[in-house]
């Protein structure tokens, strides 16, 4: 009896040993399975990055590393340019972080990262060179427009009054701000050499509507116009500010044959418990009305104005001093190299006909907030223009203003010409 038991118990165990073994290999398949998977989806994501951003090229991959963890890469291939008695950068440390980087936007030594693109205005939004300008001795990005206090929270009760931290000088009006230079700064108000009217060119009298100009951050505004010295001059009234900028863009446009549609919104005295950090989610709305409007509207062009000083936004050609231009795309377009190819086809006639007025055009990103979009994906000819910094005068603003708006106008008619050229002639016959 006890060897029939004996034997029972050791078939028993031989079984569950058998079972053991089969349950281990099979919990060790669904491990390698899912490693697999995961390595599939962690490849997927990092190919969608790579095709998606601007910065998949060489320089934009430079630029996301630092200079030494760089030429330790390359130096494992060209052994000449490691530095000697000098600890290499790549460790296991700094390769798992910068994997880490790539794929998630989250920089594993920086905390702030981590909710970035949760929270609106704390990405990294760092600017890419994607097309250099002429002139400068060195490419530099352009500087962020911040709100003073008490705009990037609510500043305005949707009354129409204007919120705290805006500054419109005391006892000054619209017609108070003329637009005129400084008499210390230099002259009058000079024009680039005339190059026509759209009729001078050949060109007809605008009929329609294709252009349409907003103002995602419209209390942007330049010293000279607001006769103050600030490093964030604001102004809420219709001039001062890039309104101004926009009105001399639009009517140097309609000169030449071009058709403009110009917003003028205010938002922090039209949006209830307005917040700057969805500037773009308002613009967009207005965006999209005047689309809904008219939909012969096919290029918008979002204006603001960069924050650095003068020495830096301005350039001289001949005798007369122009504000710089840069031209900004939004890497979170999943299509944002149609609309880089727009912002090229102006860049390119700045650089042929006016050398140094153009800054370039830079990739940013958002961090994941809105902003890293820039209202982009609603026409593959959006993009967003900074013209000039605080400090530009009313007569380099106006001069740049016309050159620009000959270089959007020519685009516009090489455009419409080879539409015309490709539509097929209508058939007579029945």
């Amino acid at each position: 009896m006890n060897k029939i038991l004996a034997w029972n118990i050791g078939k028993w165990r031989k079984r569950c040993l058998h079972v053991l073994a089969m349950g281990r290999t099979l919990l060790l398949l669904m491990i390698i399975s899912a490693l697999f998977f995961v390595a599939l989806g962690l490849g997927g994501m990092a190919e969608k990055k790579l095709n998606n951003s601007p910065v998949s090229s060489m320089k934009g991959f430079a630029g996301s590393v630092s200079s030494r963890f760089f030429v330790d890469m390359l130096g494992m291939e060209m052994p000449h340019l490691t530095q000697k008695e000098q600890n290499t950068a790549i460790s296991g440390e700094n390769l798992t972080s910068f994997v880490f980087q790539l794929l998630t936007n989250v920089n594993p030594q920086d905390p702030k990262s981590l909710i970035a693109r949760e929270m609106p205005g704390m990405g990294a939004n760092q600017p890419v060179l994607l097309r250099p300008g002429s002139g400068n001795s060195k490419a530099e990005a352009p500087e962020d427009y911040q709100p003073g206090p008490g705009l990037t929270e609510t500043a305005s009760s949707g009354d129409g009054n204007p919120g705290n931290g805006l500054h419109v000088p005391p006892g000054q009006d619209d017609t108070d701000i003329s637009g005129e230079d400084d008499p210390e700064k230099g002259t009058g108000d000079e024009d680039p050499p005339a190059k026509g009217s759209g009729q001078d060119q050949g060109h007809p009298a605008a009929t329609k509507k294709s252009v349409f100009i907003y103002h995602s951050h419209p209390r942007e505004g330049y010293n000279p116009l607001l006769g103050i010295n600030s490093d964030n001059p604001s102004s809420g009234k219709s001039t001062g500010n890039v309104f101004q900028v926009g009105s001399y863009l639009s009517e140097s446009l309609e000169k030449l044959g071009v058709g403009v549609e110009h917003a003028k919104e205010d938002y922090p005295t039209k949006v209830k418990d307005y917040n700057w950090n969805y500037s773009y989610k308002y613009s967009r709305q207005t965006v999209k009305a005047a689309l809904a409007q008219n939909d012969e509207l096919t290029y918008l062009i979002d204006i603001h104005r960069d924050s650095q000083r003068h020495k830096k936004t301005t350039t001289t050609i001949g005798e007369q001093s122009y504000a710089k231009v840069y031209f900004i795309i939004g890497h979170e377009n999943p299509n944002w190299r149609k609309n880089e190819a727009f912002a090229a086809k102006i860049h390119k006639k700045l650089e042929a006909k006016y050398p140094g007025v153009s800054r370039g055009v830079w990739g940013k990103d958002g961090g994941g907030a809105n902003n890293g979009e820039y209202n982009q994906t609603l026409s593959p000819n959006s993009i967003l223009i900074e013209i000039g910094g605080i400090d530009n005068t009313g007569s380099e603003l106006k001069r740049t203003s016309k050159i620009l708006a000959e270089m959007i106008a020519e685009v516009y008619w090489e455009e419409q010409n080879v539409d015309k050229a490709s539509a097929k002639p209508v058939s007579k016959g029945g």
